[in-house]
């Protein structure tokens, strides 16, 4: 088995710039979205320092000859403890960050991280905030993770809440970030792989736009090629108004006989209507860095 990735980031119809950063790491077969808030455009810094400092250790770990710094769980498989170290230390980063330039004071961002493991067929997913992971298998779609929100926080406490009372609730408020305080609980899961699975990850700038039911329906129509499948899902959120920033890396996993891994980093440019609504060539944004501060509420 083999896993092939692409991903691609647009500024979406009605944002100035772009805050979400996403890697795709060939050798490490890593993929990571990130979603960045602040002011002074911080959140575009706290997204790329995400991406950056998760790859960077993966690189470093790559050969087992790096100092880590956190404890290695013994709990946690080996890939488990590479994906929550690394997103620990980008929190740690961020924020250190933030605690030193008054411009980037309060800085965040959500992140999503997927490490495919063809030795022992699994995908391990990582996640804080409320960037998403998708599984798209036979004839259904499934969000993986969990929304760190203010939402499915009052959910979790009482399942009992009427529509109305949902409707109360402010849906822009994430409970979890990075770069929030020195330290991150991060949620993880593991889960193992079958021929044609194909996971997408993606920011709210997707997800807030289209349902889960399109995001279906594009990677089946799609799944075949994947730098298509990419597009239309970006297409289709600026079809339905583009609101936010929008990213999407999607991750098939195929059965060739091969293996190996192979991750394609295949990032050619993006073209977009601008907010002035001629048309022009974005590349794909990548991701930019760093606070304790209120639950970090996204500009509505």
């Amino acid at each position: 088995m083999r896993a092939v990735a692409h991903g691609i980031s647009d500024v979406g119809l009605q944002r100035e710039h772009n805050e979400d950063s996403f890697a795709v790491l060939q050798d490490q077969a890593l993929c990571i979205v990130a979603d960045g808030m602040g002011g002074h455009r911080a959140g575009d810094v706290a997204s790329r320092l995400a991406t950056e400092a998760i790859g960077e250790f993966f690189k470093k770990t790559a050969n087992d000859d790096a100092t880590w710094p956190f404890h290695f769980d013994p709990n946690l498989t080996d890939e488990e403890n590479r994906l929550l170290t690394s997103i620990r230390l980008a929190n740690r980063q961020i924020y250190e960050h933030s605690t030193r330039s008054q411009d980037l004071r309060g800085m965040g961002t959500t992140v999503v991280g997927a490490l495919y493991s063809n030795r022992k067929n699994r995908m391990y997913l990582g996640h804080v905030g409320d960037s998403r992971a998708y599984r798209v298998r036979g004839g259904a779609i499934q969000q993986m993770t969990r929304d760190h929100s203010l939402v499915n926080d009052y959910l979790a406490a009482m399942p009992d809440m009427t529509e109305e009372q949902r409707s109360e609730l402010p849906k822009n408020v994430i409970t979890r970030a990075l770069g929030m305080q020195d330290n991150v609980e991060v949620d993880l899961q593991s889960d193992e792989c079958q021929p044609g699975d194909v996971y997408v990850l993606c920011s709210d700038g997707l997800s807030g736009m289209i349902t889960d039911g399109e995001i279906f329906d594009v990677v089946r129509e799609s799944a075949g090629n994947l730098e298509q499948l990419c597009c239309r899902l970006v297409m289709l959120a600026n079809e339905h108004g583009g609101e936010d920033n929008i990213t999407a890396v999607v991750i098939r996993v195929e059965d060739d006989g091969d293996r190996h891994i192979e991750l394609s980093k295949t990032l050619p440019l993006v073209t977009r209507p601008s907010v002035t609504g001629t048309e022009e060539d974005t590349p794909p944004a990548s991701a930019v860095a760093p606070a304790e501060q209120p639950p970090p509420s996204r500009p509505t």
